[in-house]
């Protein structure tokens, strides 16, 4: 059952999660983590959003782990004490898995601090965009643990072994323009700008061609996994199955009128 520990508002095609627990920097809360997951499964097949937004109400994006939760599990004995963080990772990866499985491209939107899973968080997300304020750290080595949420895999494709050795072995915070120049985050904006700028690009997002953006998330998803044939074939699959959409018929309809598309996303 969810709670207001995440909140949603569904307006105009534009899905906007909102990570809510400004109190503790929305950590990872077990309400948190519970409302999360169940919201993004939500909108994954719902037809009414589609385009997602995540961001955290208050100052900050996320600011990682509950570090309360892994006090209160040193009580436990060894065995347990795995089983309950394998459990709970596996159960937070959940979100992950439909962030990129999903048909609809998902914005990460990030002020203040996007640390430890929020980094994974973002780099899960198709698209990113940061204020000037925002900063970043992946943290884990200051609490003795390795990466999850992602980090490792989707960093491990963006950026060159240093740098991601950099940042997982020195967990140094570093700021949105570093971010950008790794390849974490799409656009810097100005803090008081982030909301607006935010909304205008998930309002051009969820009134394009979805069924296109779908296709195109499956194959770069693929990127670097299957051989060369498997890859050009695979773009001819999803190249079939975009231009058999009422949007396709739309896309070039408006082209040769010399008028904007109106995708209905399907």
């Amino acid at each position: 059952m969810t709670s207001d520990s995440v909140l949603l508002q569904i307006k105009n095609g534009v899905a906007t999660v909102t990570l809510n627990q400004p109190e503790v920097r929305n950590e990872l809360t077990p309400e948190l983590r519970t409302s999360f997951r169940e919201i993004i499964a939500s909108l994954e097949f719902n037809n009414d959003a589609r385009c997602i937004v995540i961001t955290g109400a208050g100052d900050h994006f996320m600011s990682g782990g509950d570090i309360r939760s892994m006090v209160d599990r040193l009580s436990l004995d060894e065995a347990e004490r795995r089983k309950q963080i394998l459990e709970g990772i596996h159960l937070l990866h959940l979100p992950i898995f439909a962030i990129r499985r999903m048909g609809k491209p998902v914005i990460a939107s990030v002020r203040g601090a996007a640390a430890g899973f929020g980094v994974g968080l973002v780099a899960a997300c198709d698209l990113a965009i940061a204020s000037s304020k925002a900063f970043f750290t992946l943290a884990y080595c200051h609490i003795g643990a390795s990466p999850d949420g992602g980090s490792s895999y989707f960093l491990g494709r963006t950026l060159g072994m240093k740098q991601q050795m950099e940042l997982a072995f020195l967990g140094d915070r570093f700021s949105s323009e570093r971010a950008k120049e790794l390849g974490i985050i799409n656009w810097v904006v100005p803090d008081e700008e982030l909301d607006a700028e935010t909304h205008k690009l998930a309002v051009r997002l969820a009134k394009g061609p979805t069924v296109a953006y779908s296709n195109a998330k499956k194959l770069f998803n693929q990127t670097n996994h299957l051989s060369m044939e498997t890859q050009l074939q695979m773009e001819a699959e999803r190249m079939a199955d975009s231009m058999m959409t009422s949007d396709h018929a739309e896309g070039i309809t408006a082209f040769m009128e010399k008028r904007p598309p109106k995708f209905i996303g399907e």
